[in-house]
């Protein structure tokens, strides 16, 4: 889906729940993997790998110019023989720690497996975020969730473009206040290291 798509369709959107929601899914999915320098594993339940929402967000990675939105997809069936990009299992839910987000994507219910690995990864410190459609106990396991009612409105797929397109958003500027010890002394060392001004 392009970005005028995106756009016409936050226009029919507009005054609902859902623009504001999705957004807000983005933007806790963007802070947590930015924060952190990236670490984004993206893994759907077994009958259903989110392979568009992976390309989606290296999509809007790279448009963006935030590398840390590009996700490793975590696969139900991988293979060894699979090219690299594929042949990550679930196996890499398990060795997920603090600094590391994972994205959980499911059309129904996640299946036992599949939720004990993300309550692992959770107990473990990584950040946990679920787009889910009828599944009551993953958003349970997610410090951010967006789950789509029984009867939903729009689709696990829109949903999904919303989210990619809106993490994608190049944030807006901090409001001043209060800065963290980072950005301050970054300030000092540009103010001390830029060339003296020219008096007249």
């Amino acid at each position: 889906m392009d970005a005028v798509r995106v756009a016409l369709l936050r226009e029919v959107l507009a005054g609902t729940e859902w623009l504001g929601a999705t957004r807000r899914f983005a933007g806790a999915l963007r802070g947590s993997v930015v924060s952190y320098g990236g670490g984004l594993l993206l893994v759907g339940s077994a009958e259903y790998e989110p392979w568009h929402l992976a390309a989606h967000l290296v999509d809007e990675a790279a448009w963006s110019g935030t590398p840390e939105l590009s996700p490793t997809l975590v696969r139900h069936g991988a293979r060894d023989s699979d090219p690299a990009h594929l042949a990550v299992g679930l196996g890499r839910i398990e060795a997920a720690r603090r600094g590391e987000t994972l994205l959980v994507v499911s059309p129904g219910a996640a299946g036992a497996p599949l939720l004990e690995r993300v309550h692992d990864a959770r107990r473990a410190g990584a950040t946990v975020l679920a787009l889910s459609a009828g599944d009551a106990e993953l958003p349970a396991l997610a410090h951010e969730s967006l789950a789509l009612p029984a009867e939903p409105e729009l689709d696990l797929d829109t949903v999904q473009h919303l989210v990619s397109a809106a993490a994608g958003e190049n944030a807006l500027p901090a409001p001043r206040g209060r800065r963290r010890l980072r950005d301050r002394l970054s300030r000092l060392a540009d103010q001390l290291t830029a060339p003296p001004s020219a008096r007249w």
